[in-house]
């Protein structure tokens, strides 16, 4: 199949079935459009969401061999949650191929960060059917090389909002500020969107299925950004000064 040649080519798996790879890409809102008799994603993306819980969880067992369950599972939904998928999906380009409804292509929809992250759950979930389970965990653990080599470093905080307020409220008393700025998706599956300032700047946002979510991920974010901040004007210990 031609025209999901590129595709391919980013995702590093050629299919032998190109119609599974059609399917994964194709949005709910096509059945809405045409009628329900049209097959869409969605149980492509429950596949898809099963394996790459279980492979990233192998990942992490592996990896952390002293973490217990609590800290693996934060750390799991840090790598799965809606921000990083729908990263994930712009990175390999998903949103040019998605095959949408006429109201969800004007609404949007390729850019929409529910749709992305669906559509890479559901193309995972095609991989497993086409190449099997060492096919699938190869394509997982390739797009999430990355992230797991930086967990390796990064904390697993436990109150991100808390240690957000104090690490700023020991310059200042002004608390952090978060913000709603989009809900999107239907009601039984809503994304929400949340942005936290501090001094009337914006430090991070974060994506997640509730408000705590959201805000809970942008804390994170901001906490590392900060953290990272500080450590490259940190002096060395040599360059102080005498």
């Amino acid at each position: 199949m031609a025209e999901f040649d590129e595709l391919q080519t980013r995702l590093g798996y050629r299919f032998r079935d190109p119609d599974l790879l059609r399917l994964a890409l194709t949005h709910p809102s096509v059945a809405h459009e045409l009628g329900s008799s049209v097959q869409t994603n969605q149980r492509l993306e429950f596949l898809g969401d099963a394996v790459l819980q279980l492979v990233l969880t192998r990942a992490l067992y592996d990896r952390f061999p002293r973490f217990g369950e609590g800290p693996l599972t934060k750390a799991r939904a840090r790598l799965v949650n809606r921000r990083s998928l729908a990263d994930r999906a712009r990175a390999l380009g998903l949103g040019e191929f998605l095959i949408l409804s006429r109201g969800e292509e004007m609404h949007g929809g390729r850019e929409r960060p529910s749709a992305l992250a669906d559509a890479f759950e559901a193309v995972l979930g095609a991989v497993l059917l086409d190449g099997g389970f060492d096919a699938a965990s190869e394509c997982i653990n390739r797009e999430f090389h990355q992230s797991l080599k930086e967990l390796t470093v990064a904390p697993i905080i436990e109150n991100p909002k808390g240690e957000l307020q104090e690490y700023l409220q020991a310059t200042s008393p002004e608390a952090p500020q978060y913000e709603v700025v989009s809900a999107t998706g239907p009601d039984h599956d809503r994304v929400f969107e949340c942005t936290v300032h501090y001094g009337g700047v914006e430090l991070a946002r974060g994506i997640g299925k509730s408000k705590k979510a959201a805000e809970s991920e942008a804390a994170w974010i901001a906490l590392r950004r900060l953290r990272d901040a500080a450590k490259t004007m940190r002096p060395e210990s040599g360059d102080a000064a005498v």
